[in-house]
């Protein structure tokens, strides 16, 4: 009896720390996406980049990754599934003190593109394993572990460049010198990057201490391996079984081989299904607009009624809601299940999204387009546009007879390949130190001396200023929106990516989604500015609740409930047998 015990408590030990493993993986694929946000204004400000530069800089760790997920199946099919997280930990810490040490645009660029390589290598490869370590009971709360550290991994960088931004705000309301000034955002951003080194390192150590991956091991043909790993994760029993399910799966697999196909065709007829379920999953998991509303949820907010303070307010409690809602889906995803929790999650942003567009809707409709007015307002000498909205006579002109109320200005750009959406409201704003920020909307000339393009007025409207109350309500639409993103696709999207797919596609299949996926999310956060800019939110909020309801569809009415089932009784119900 005291076996046993002695080996379910070894069990339970072992399934702690790769889970505790795998999730400082997610934490990193967080920080990976998130710690660029608060270095970016102190990087900005020090080095002198052009606005593409800087372009190039945030869009390197994107292209790394989709780069790296490209290929991180074939590696992970090759060389196994641990060495590629080794490997993934390495570059990752490689990458920091290039970057932080770097002294130009191209080191820069280099170190970024390694921490996006190891953000993909991670994406595929974390959840790939935890599929085919864990047993079926508790691999739903491995892979919501996963997604709960990435959102962590968001928090962890946001609250690194908090640290070192108070103190560059600190030293500049002390009335530190320019150069000092200089110097302390200088160190900023190389220090937020430097103490995101840290979780990576543990990382590493973990990823030496966990076991190859079993189901890669047996159709290595590595059985005593595979079945000496098994008893670390699931005793003797579970090992047992579990060899014997991998065993009739290689034989149903040899059987069934279609004639013109390799074993391991993406393209076989039974692989057909789960694969396109997978990808539509994945690509719709990214139209829900998730990257874009993490990414711009201040200015969302701003524009939609809320101070600059209180903007920032509202983003912090949006992903707070983010972490404590993955918690939810951690706990409720092996009871509820995966196909409960996506119907609920996806219905819970359609409400969301419908909310907010709704709302915005209401805004658009009561601003007036002045763009032809504004474009007239452009410097013809150095193509720069100043508005100070403080103008009584200048407002007049601008808003005719709504202008006693206060305004809110509104105006999307393009110069060249530069653009942007600027955005003032005509009150002005008293700041800490006693003094007055005037209402004044500027677009100044291009620092690239080689970008001689005129400044072309895309969009300007003015209406009124939505008020702080229809700046709440847009926020609690997209707290809604993002707390039923996290109790439901946030964690159950991994699941499918890594359960659908049958074992000898699996990897492979995962890096061809996950490259859809970045695809996706690439394209969406490319013409999110342009797009609102020309349409406004409204139209994008209405059609990221078109693509979700196709999602709804997908999860209801296509998608198979695998909570608590083998990967091998997953693949088997893709045969055509029960589930």
């Amino acid at each position: 009896m005291n076996t046993v015990s002695n080996s379910a408590d070894s069990v339970a030990r072992y399934n702690r720390f790769l889970l505790f493993v795998a999730g400082l993986g997610g934490l990193l694929y967080g920080i990976d996406v998130g710690i660029i946000a608060g270095a970016l204004p102190y990087l900005e400000a020090t080095t002198g980049f052009s606005p593409q530069q800087i372009g190039t800089v945030v869009a390197a760790v994107l292209l790394g990754s989709v780069l790296s997920s490209l290929f991180a199946g074939a590696l992970a099919d090759i060389f196994g599934r641990k060495p590629i997280l080794i490997a993934s930990a390495l570059l990752f810490i490689l990458s920091v003190p290039i970057i932080c040490l770097s002294n130009s645009f191209v080191a820069l660029i280099a170190g970024r593109l390694l921490q996006g390589i190891s953000g993909g290598l991670i994406g595929v490869v974390v959840p790939l394993y935890l599929a085919e370590c864990l047993g079926a009971n508790s691999r739903g709360k491995g892979t919501g572990l996963f997604q709960f550290l990435l959102t962590v991994g968001l928090v962890f960088a946001a609250l690194i460049a908090l640290y070192f931004g108070s103190k560059v705000e600190s030293l500049e309301l002390a009335g530190g010198t320019g150069q000092q000034l200089f110097d302390a955002q200088n160190s900023a951003w190389r220090m937020i990057f430097w103490v995101s080194v840290i979780p990576g390192i543990f990382f590493l150590v973990g990823c030496f201490f966990v076991t190859e991956s079993p189901r890669w091991l047996f159709l290595k043909g590595r059985r005593e391996e595979a079945r000496a790993a098994l008893l670390k994760s699931s005793g003797e029993d579970g090992a047992d079984q579990a060899i014997r399910d991998m065993s009739e799966s290689a034989s149903n697999a040899k059987a069934s081989v279609d004639a013109g196909f390799s074993k391991g065709s993406i393209f076989q007829r039974k692989y057909i299904y789960p694969f396109v379920l997978a990808v539509v999953i994945l690509a719709c998991n990214q139209a829900t607009g998730i990257n874009s509303v993490l990414a711009y949820s201040v200015k969302i907010f701003q524009q939609g009624g809320l101070s600059g303070v209180m903007g920032n307010y509202g983003d912090t409690v949006l992903k707070i809601v983010n972490c404590i809602m993955t918690i939810v889906a951690v706990v409720l995803v092996d009871k509820a299940g995966r196909k409960f929790l996506l119907k609920m999650g996806t219905a819970g942003i359609i409400a969301g999204l419908v909310g907010a567009a709704l709302l915005f809707l209401g805004i658009e409709n009561n601003r007036k387009n002045i763009t032809d007015k504004v474009q007239t307002m452009v410097s013809s000498t150095d193509a720069t546009l100043v508005i100070n909205l403080s103008d009584k006579s200048l407002m007049d002109s601008l808003a005719g007879e709504i202008s006693n109320q206060e305004q809110q200005l509104v105006v999307t750009y393009q110069r060249g390949e530069e653009g942007g959406t600027e955005l003032v409201n005509s009150l002005p704003v008293k700041l800490n130190n006693g003094k007055i920020n005037e209402p004044v909307l500027k677009i100044a000339a291009s620092q690239d001396e080689k970008n001689k393009e005129p400044l072309i007025i895309k969009r300007a409207e003015i209406g009124p200023r939505p008020n702080s109350t229809t700046g709440w309500l847009v926020a609690v639409c997209f707290m809604l929106f993002i707390a039923a993103y996290a109790a439901g696709p946030g964690v159950c999207v991994w699941l499918a990516l890594s359960e659908l797919m049958p074992n000898r596609i699996r990897s492979n299949g995962m890096s061809i989604a996950l490259l859809i996926n970045q695809g996706v999310s690439t394209s969406i956060a490319w013409l999110f500015l342009p797009l609102v800019g020309n349409y406004g939110y409204s139209t994008m909020f209405f059609a990221w609740a078109a693509f979700t309801v196709i999602y709804f569809i997908a999860a209801a009415f296509f998608l198979p409930e695998t909570k608590g089932k083998t990967l091998e009784e997953i693949e088997g119900y893709f045969e055509g047998k029960k589930l």
